[in-house]
């Protein structure tokens, strides 16, 4: 069914649809970090609608990593940055903006990730690799010139060639929360799970001049072992 509008109720309606869209008129850009929260922005929402100003520009406001003094390391897109307040901090900045009749443009840029340890789907894809949920997040190449590279990350970190730094003993072994890792300063590489058996199997030629082989420990291990394999 077609419905004729007269001229002017179309433009009464345009009218309306644009009443509604804010267009800010001038924006003032607030770069928060550790040393500006969104505590102290909220003290400054009068003092900026007193200058003229009609929208607060905040930069990202998302976790990022810590002492970030610019925030577009982000770790975390699902909770606010806690070196710069709660959510409840965040709620009191935006009803005082609200109540001098201002608005907050937010600085939100899907890109802007943390290459860190900080960063879970980082983590998660450095540990399983294209088969990662997250994989689809991050701009690598599964498919390189280079065989040999193939479903790899190849990661230009390390200070000398491997052998020396490898020597030098700055890559460690770490074992927490479940997990293997190589550490190389604050850099944190997890291990892919197929490759424990590596070095479980160097434990089970340890553990095995300690404990006989009924005892209840050492058959887990070795269960372990065998799923693995």
């Amino acid at each position: 069914m077609k419905v004729d509008l007269e001229e002017g109720t179309v433009a009464a309606l345009i009218a309306e649809v644009l009443a509604r869209q804010r267009i800010p008129g001038a924006t003032y850009r607030l770069q928060f970090h550790a040393g500006f929260t969104l505590r102290q922005a909220e003290a400054l929402a009068s003092y900026f609608n007193e200058l003229g100003i009609t929208d607060c520009y905040a930069s990202p406001l998302f976790k990022a990593r810590t002492g970030s003094s610019h925030g577009y390391d982000i770790c975390d897109h699902s909770q606010l940055n806690p070196e710069i307040g709660s959510e409840i901090d965040f709620e009191a900045f935006t009803d005082a903006l609200r109540d001098c009749g201002m608005g907050l443009i937010l600085d939100v840029v899907p890109n802007h990730m943390s290459i860190s340890s900080a960063n879970a789907w980082w983590l998660d894809v450095l540990e399983t690799g294209p088969s990662s949920p997250f994989a689809g997040y991050f701009d690598i190449d599964w498919h390189p010139v280079r065989p040999d590279l193939e479903n790899k990350v190849l990661l230009p970190i390390l200070e000398d060639q491997y052998g020396k730094v490898l020597e030098s003993g700055k890559l460690r072994l770490i074992y927490e929360d479940g997990a293997f890792s190589i550490h190389y300063y604050d850099t944190k590489l997890p291990l892919a799970p197929r490759t424990y058996s590596r070095i479980l199997e160097k434990a089970m030629e340890r553990l095995d001049q300690v404990l006989s082989r009924e005892n209840e420990h050492f058959q887990e291990l070795l269960s372990i072992l065998t799923a693995l394999s």
